[in-house]
């Protein structure tokens, strides 16, 4: 009965929270698209906010993760001009983390159904294989940490498996923050005048994206050692 009652209050929580996101999205978008065009003007607002910015800051990320046409890049880059690379990559891993379990819970617990219908007519023949595979944990941990794979889909993809949430979260988390690290790295260089260093990390980073891309179906092949026709 606990467990019932527990269960349900979780149910209520998560169905509060996407509900509100949506709203907010959907009320202040034109506005959110205004301030997020740029890290400059982005960081603009947040340092305008004072005391209230960290939290603004975490609330955007969450935006960004959960259903906001928000690029996560300026929020990260943003976040390492104003906070530096320990703190702005522990903000922006919040928020990113915050976000991947309001979306984790929502799809499990409340629109599981809806979810799975989305995801099947509009995933890739390959992405649809993958889920039912006893290796998916792994090849979503591969995805996560290569750049140019799809990622955001995976949180509504993981929701469908029986994977227990504490170790998706870990997965997520794990698997997320190189990427975010770096990306706030950029910021934090861009702001204490180190342009080379910074060019150099994004030439890197694009590098990266683009072997992800061109590369992702030998990658997953290799890890989830299944042949899957991933075309």
């Amino acid at each position: 009965m606990k467990h019932l009652k527990n269960k349900l209050n979780m149910k209520l929580v998560v169905l509060l929270l996407a509900i509100i996101s949506i709203i907010v999205v959907f009320r202040y978008l034109p506005w959110i698209i205004e301030i997020t065009v740029s890290p400059e003007k982005f960081r603009r607002y947040i340092v305008s906010m004072g005391n209230w910015g960290i939290i603004s800051y975490l609330s955007f990320q969450v935006l960004q993760t959960v259903v906001a046409p928000i690029p996560g890049e300026v929020i990260q880059v943003a976040g390492g001009y104003i906070y530096g690379s320990v703190l702005g990559t522990f903000y922006s891993t919040l928020g990113m983390m915050l976000g991947g379990i309001i979306i984790f819970y929502f799809t499990r617990f409340i629109a599981f159904s809806f979810v799975e219908k989305i995801v099947k007519r509009t995933s890739t023949k390959w992405l649809t294989k993958i889920i039912s595979s006893k290796k998916f944990p792994i090849v979503m941990f591969v995805m996560f940490i290569v750049p140019g794979m799809p990622k955001d889909i995976l949180i509504y993809m993981a929701a469908l498996t029986p994977i227990k949430s504490l170790k998706f979260f870990m997965i997520l988390l794990v698997g997320r923050l190189p990427g975010t690290a770096a990306v706030v790295c950029i910021g934090s260089n861009i702001h204490h005048g180190n342009y080379m260093f910074s060019i150099v990390l994004v030439v890197a980073s694009v590098m990266l994206v683009i072997l992800g891309i061109l590369y992702k179906d030998k990658i997953i092949k290799k890890v989830s050692e299944e042949q899957y026709n991933l075309s």
